[in-house]
């Protein structure tokens, strides 16, 4: 398992019986990110994200999510924002955003991590997730689906990661949920990961980790799906089989904030 961003290890050299040795140092490298700079208003990097405009996407959604500037767009201070609204909009009666890097980045295991403000409240449901680059050609569940950060707004301690994939998807995927011990999770921004290798994934909340899956964990007749690239996803919901419709009590609008995504390989130190 690799927790650390660093790690060293020892190489022969040499074979002889004095052999000399050399320290390697292995470490987490950056290969992709987003930091979302730029003005308050202004839609993410056309180069890092597409939009998915739309409703429902298989899940009884009750938001339309746009690529307007009111739902989903830089803060001006270094964040993505990405607003629910109660509102009248293509015959749905909530927006919001949804964005993806399919087409224009993927990539088959490492860390990807985000940091991210979440929302709170009844049928709000955030996700910072990701689903396998070969989506078009073969469906879900047959592309993979891993799942790095979910959350019901009416449960704003428990966060949840897992898969979804042949044999193992739905209400039979391999998920966690874990309550988070110092409060909510809408009240500061946490740092949200998954280290993704060949045999295991291993989901991590500010540097602690909470859940792993291996390949041998799969049920009988499922197949492991994770050994192809994956592109990224950010997007809150509202309503959904998952967590039903907000209610009286839920505040409009509701906003999450991404500080930052970023993508790691680990390899030896250049």
């Amino acid at each position: 398992m690799l927790t650390l961003l660093s790690l060293s290890v020892l190489s022969l050299m040499s074979l002889g019986a004095d052999c000399d040795r050399e320290e390697v140092v292995w470490e987490w490298g950056l290969v992709w990110r987003d930091e979302f700079n730029g003005p308050e208003g202004q839609l993410p990097d056309p180069e890092k994200w597409r939009f998915d405009i739309g409703t429902d996407w298989g899940n009884l959604q009750l938001e339309y999510d746009t690529d307007r500037p009111e739902n989903i767009s830089l803060d001006g201070a270094g964040n993505l924002r990405i607003i629910a609204r109660k509102e009248q909009y293509e015959g749905s009666a909530y927006t919001s955003g949804r964005i993806n890097t399919r087409g224009l980045f993927a990539r088959e295991r490492g860390r990807f991590a985000a940091r991210v403000l979440l929302p709170i409240g009844r049928g709000i449901w955030p996700a910072f997730w990701m689903l396998g680059a070969d989506f078009p050609d073969v469906s879900w569940p047959n592309c993979g689906e891993i799942d790095i950060m979910e959350y019901r707004g009416q449960e704003p301690n428990i966060l949840v990661g897992g898969i979804h994939g042949p044999g193992h998807f739905g209400d039979n995927a391999i998920s966690h949920r874990y309550r988070f011990p110092d409060g909510n999770l809408n009240e500061q921004y946490h740092v949200f990961a998954v280290e993704w290798e060949t045999d295991s994934i291993t989901w991590f909340i500010d540097g602690t980790q909470y859940h792993r899956v291996e390949r041998d964990d799969l049920p009988q007749g499922a197949r492991w799906v994770y050994g192809h690239p994956f592109f990224i996803l950010l997007n809150v919901a509202v309503g959904g089989r998952w967590v039903g419709p907000p209610d009286d009590e839920t505040v409009f609008p509701q906003t999450m904030r991404v500080d930052w995504v970023r993508v790691y390989e680990f390899g030896p130190r250049s």
